[in-house]
Parts: C-alpha cells; sequence; structure tokens
C-alpha cells in the first residue's frame, strides 16, 4: 500500500511538472515571415536582372539585323547602278574582251569600214561598235542582246544583218528588227570619245530614231 501511494506521488509530481514547464519556442512561423521578404526581394532583383539583359539583347539582335540587311542590300542596289565611266565623263568607257580599255584611234587603225565588233558596254552587256565608211565610229552602239530570249546575236556581214541563230530572229546593220519572233530592236547606247582618247558608251534617253517613239529600255 505504501508502495503504491509512492508512485501515484510521482506521477502526479511528473505531471505538475510538465504542466509548469516553459513551452518550446515555435520558429516556423516567425521563419516563414523573415524568408517571404527576403525571397520577394530577390524574386523583384531577378527580375529587374531580367529585363536589362533583355533589353540588352533586343540592342544586339537589332544591330545584327540591320548590318545583314544592310550587307545584302547594298550588293542588290550596286547591281542596277550602271558602273562609272573613269575620266570623269559620266559614261562606261569601252573594254575588249580582255577587260582593257578601248582606244579610239588604235581601234579604228585595226577595224575595216562597216566592222561591226563587239565590246563591253553598260552593265556590263556585249554592245556593239559600228564603224562608219569614213572610218569614223557611229554615233550610237547596238546592245547584242537579243529581245526575244536573251541570246547574243552575231553579225552576218555576208547576210548584212544580226541573225539569231537560236530562235531565227533577224536585226537590220541599225538594229531593227527585220524577222521575228523578236518584239522590240536591239537597244541603242551613244559611242563617243572622251578626252583621252577612250571609247565610251552613254545611255540613249531620246526617242528610239528606228521607231519614232520612247526607247524601251529607258
Amino acid at each position: 500500500m505504501k508502495l503504491l501511494t509512492a508512485i501515484v506521488a510521482v506521477l502526479s509530481a511528473a505531471g505538475t511538472a510538465v504542466a509548469f514547464a516553459p513551452a518550446v519556442p515555435s520558429f516556423q512561423t516567425r521563419t516563414r515571415s523573415a524568408v517571404q521578404p527576403l525571397n520577394m526581394a530577390v524574386a523583384e532583383e531577378e527580375f529587374y536582372i531580367d529585363e536589362e539583359r533583355r533589353f540588352i539583347m533586343n540592342l544586339i539582335l537589332l544591330g545584327s539585323a540591320t548590318v545583314t540587311v544592310g550587307a545584302l542590300a547594298v550588293p542588290y542596289i550596286a547591281f542596277f547602278v550602271p558602273p562609272g565611266a573613269g575620266g570623269g565623263s559620266g559614261g562606261t568607257t569601252a573594254k575588249d574582251a580582255l577587260g582593257n580599255d578601248i582606244f579610239a584611234k588604235e581601234y579604228l587603225e585595226a577595224k575595216n569600214a562597216g566592222d561591226r565588233s563587239l565590246a563591253q558596254g553598260l552593265k556590263g552587256d556585249a554592245t556593239y561598235l559600228i564603224v562608219k565608211e569614213d572610218k569614223t565610229f557611229e554615233s550610237y552602239g547596238l546592245n547584242a542582246v537579243c529581245t526575244h530570249l536573251g541570246c547574243v546575236v552575231p553579225w552576218s556581214a555576208a547576210a548584212n544583218k544580226f541573225q539569231c541563230p537560236c530562235h531565227g530572229s533577224q536585226y537590220a546593220p541599225d538594229g531593227h528588227v527585220v524577222r521575228g519572233p523578236a518584239p522590240l530592236p536591239l537597244a541603242l547606247a551613244h559611242c563617243n570619245t572622251d578626252d583621252e582618247g577612250k571609247v565610251v558608251f552613254t545611255t540613249w534617253t531620246e526617242d528610239d530614231f528606228r521607231t519614232g517613239g520612247k526607247g524601251w529600255w529607258n
């Protein structure tokens, strides 16, 4: 009986001690409340960093696109601009098959009256230089590109006309059509000599004397 009474007393004392023991402080809520503003601050900082990076990347992409478009546009535009003549004449210096400038005096001395030989003309097109009976140049050159499908039309001295072997088009000595299927005459270019004695081609902007109307190439 005394033993049972002692055990009950001990248990009661333990319960009392537990009841009056100081509570263990909870750090969970406080820790969460402290971490949440920190996370928000970090997220806000990352947002500003991302915005700055995005702005820089946009500038880089814009610069790259501008350079690329410029690099493509320049040769494209240059293709449609007639090459300069050299010598300040405002035209294109005629060149022979080797790419050398053609000098009028030497050229005329080497050619016969009535000769029609090819030279490199405006925009690099094959162009006929025409030697008149008095051994001077005709005032115009003839673009040798056929107006049917773009073949280079050879001159036939025997037939006294230009004859395209591809589809049978024929042109008179001045380049107007005498037989189809070519629909238009050969294009004209002015032929002159500059101060250095070089043969120079310039664009023919006047009416076509063969048709009486505006040149189709203008």
